[in-house]
């Protein structure tokens, strides 16, 4: 584990410029590192975990909180709710990959899906 890269879910995510490559290759190691190994990598390019619940009930009220930290930290992921799941997709729109905000979403969505 990276001890240089501070802990994600302590972080805001900031406004992407458009600017920035995206994470590739070894760049997300540091970053996959810190997540559970429930999130996978889609080419690369997408940042994807199931959840699963008891029922539908219970699996909306995870929706709408990851809704509502979605619009604060204003980085809104793609988030498909179904009956007892919900998987969330993350990547960077403006750079058509990933970026920290990301992972640092990635790592503050793990921690409703604790509590």
């Amino acid at each position: 584990m990276n001890e240089e890269l501070p802990v994600l879910y302590k972080r805001k995510c900031v406004p992407c410029s458009g600017l920035e490559p995206p994470l590739t290759g070894e760049s997300l190691k540091p970053y996959m590192a810190r997540l559970s190994s429930k999130w996978f990598l889609t080419e690369n390019q997408r940042l994807t975990q199931t959840f699963k619940f008891k029922d539908f009930k219970a699996a909306l009220a995870f929706t709408n909180a990851v809704g509502e930290l979605a619009e604060a930290e204003n980085h809104h992921p793609v988030i498909e709710l179904t009956w007892g799941r919900v998987t969330v997709t993350l990547w960077t729109h403006k750079i058509h990959g990933l970026s920290e905000n990301d992972f640092i979403l990635a790592a503050k969505i793990e921690r409703i899906g604790i509590a």
